[in-house]
């Protein structure tokens, strides 16, 4: 049996392992590379093997970083099954179509810009600039992807492959995410793996909290917060209001960049919960400006089942419209509608993505972050170079859409709302092993967090345990 870490191997995004197996070839996850300018290169050069030789897919979750080279993968020659939660099948509909989306219209923007550098160009230059931009993927090759999701129930045993069982457990990260376990026989040896996905913070609003496992051979875990603990939530709450307070009396608005799934919904759950708790007495607007959160909230409401019971009794609330104020909440849809909202004053702009890299969060950026009354409230992790990193390192100037923009905003972080365990809370779940694997394996973090939690894993738990590197092929 032999294991490959295609990404996520000291760093936090590209998440996909290439699990070999007899005569099985499977990959778990199939993630985008994010943020900086290598990523671009990276997502040419991932998948790097004859897609046509790989039996399935094993999706986690939803979320790009996850799942995100899959029509790739599919326009490459794949032709086996992806297998994932019913939940997170229903996101990547809306999710992956996006992603293609903005893939097309950034090449387009390119293409443009090429164009005209050309015509800039004099005479005896022109014609040398370089060739056009062709999106990773279409949204026509989003869409031929989605036909080979497979939905399984939480809790339940399937087999992807003949000599493979499959069980996905809740990871509690975001709305259908799971942890994989993997039972695989290889010339007569039975070995169980266990990759744990992104694992979620106990006790956080609309999720359950993640599943304890008992006992694996083979254990990935991730480490997006392994070197640091969260805010509690009540400190979060607390910074929360005052940033609303010190921004929207003041005509600012205050732009929270929040992922499309899993974020938005978590923020616009907390900012109810405060209306009812009476911790936010003023009438507030909040506009999500995202089509793709809207449908993720659409699909959040769909099922409820699998959330927690937090989630439920405030969703009831909601529909009492009685005992208090309610947050007025507009979801827009059109391009037209996102424009008009660069002339708002005094509102809560919910927009994605999370990273600001992409997507309409960038034009709320270009138009706010000049404006001294105005706030901008990070809720998540950035990524080492994207446009929020920056921000967060105290950038006082940055690039948008190539126009130079000052930071004059006040940045609020609010490191409480992470979907993603902490330190305390991955070591809690490893403790609940009731035996430590032959191998761990330290993934999805960046290089020097990884390290760190892989030395103190095996410090506090005594378990041999490794972060390996890119491309790192083990024999297990």
């Amino acid at each position: 049996m032999k294991i490959t870490f295609l990404g996520a191997a000291r760093e936090v995004t590209g998440s996909c392992y290439l699990l070999e197996s007899g005569d099985s070839r499977i990959l778990v996850d199939c993630g985008m590379f994010q943020g900086g300018r290598e990523a671009r290169r990276k997502n040419r050069e991932a998948l790097a093997f004859d897609p046509r030789d790989i039996d399935c897919v094993l999706v986690t979750h939803a979320h790009i970083d996850h799942s995100g080279l899959l029509p790739r993968l599919v326009a490459l020659g794949f032709r086996g099954p992806i297998y994932a939660t019913a939940a997170t099948c229903d996101l990547l509909e809306v999710m992956l179509p996006d992603s293609a989306h903005i893939q097309e219209m950034e090449a387009e923007r390119e293409n443009r810009h090429r164009h005209r550098a050309r015509q800039a160009r004099s005479e005896r230059s022109r014609g040398r600039a370089g060739a056009e931009s062709v999106p990773l993927y279409t949204v026509a090759q989003a869409q031929d992807c989605l036909r080979r999701l497979r939905p399984v129930d939480y809790d339940t045993e399937f087999k992807p492959v003949p000599s493979m069982r499959c069980r996905l457990r809740d990871a509690g990260h975001i709305l259908g995410s799971a942890i994989l376990e993997l039972w695989a026989e290889d010339h007569g040896a039975a070995r169980k793996l266990v990759f744990s996905g992104d694992l979620g913070q106990p006790d956080r609003p609309i999720v359950r909290d993640p599943t304890p496992i008992a006992e694996a051979d083979i254990l990935l875990v991730e480490s997006t917060y392994g070197n640091r603990l969260h805010k509690n939530l009540g400190d979060s709450e607390t910074e929360l209001i005052q940033a609303i307070a010190e921004t929207l009396p003041r005509g600012g608005n205050l732009i929270v960049p929040a992922f499309a799934v899993g974020r938005t919904q978590e923020v616009l759950y907390i900012l109810a919960d405060l209306m009812r708790k009476q911790k936010i007495s003023t009438d507030i607007e909040i506009i999500v400006d995202s089509p793709m959160a809207t449908r993720a909230t659409e699909i959040t409401q769909r099922h409820l089942h699998v959330t927690d019971d937090e989630m439920r009794e405030l969703m009831a609330w909601q529909k009492e419209k009685k005992n208090g104020r309610r947050p007025r909440i507009r979801f827009t849809e059109s391009v037209e509608e996102s424009m008009r909202l660069n002339d708002l004053r005094g509102a809560i702009i919910v927009s994605a993505s999370g990273m600001c890299d992409a997507g309409r969060i960038k034009h709320h950026l270009r138009h706010n972050l000049p404006r001294a009354e105005s706030g901008i409230l990070i809720t998540g992790f950035q990524a080492a170079g994207t446009l929020g990193r920056r921000l967060v390192d105290g950038a006082r100037r940055v690039k948008i859409f190539g126009n130079d923009i000052a930071v004059r905003a006040r940045l609020y972080t609010i490191g409480g709302l992470s979907a993603h365990a902490d330190q305390a809370a991955l070591l809690a779940w490893l403790g609940g092993f009731k035996k430590a694997p032959a191998r761990t394996f330290v993934v999805h973090g960046e290089a020097a967090t990884a390290q760190e939690f892989a030395r103190l894993v095996n410090e506090k738990l005594g378990w041999p345990t490794e972060a390996p590197a890119p491309l790192a092929s083990y024999t297990l």
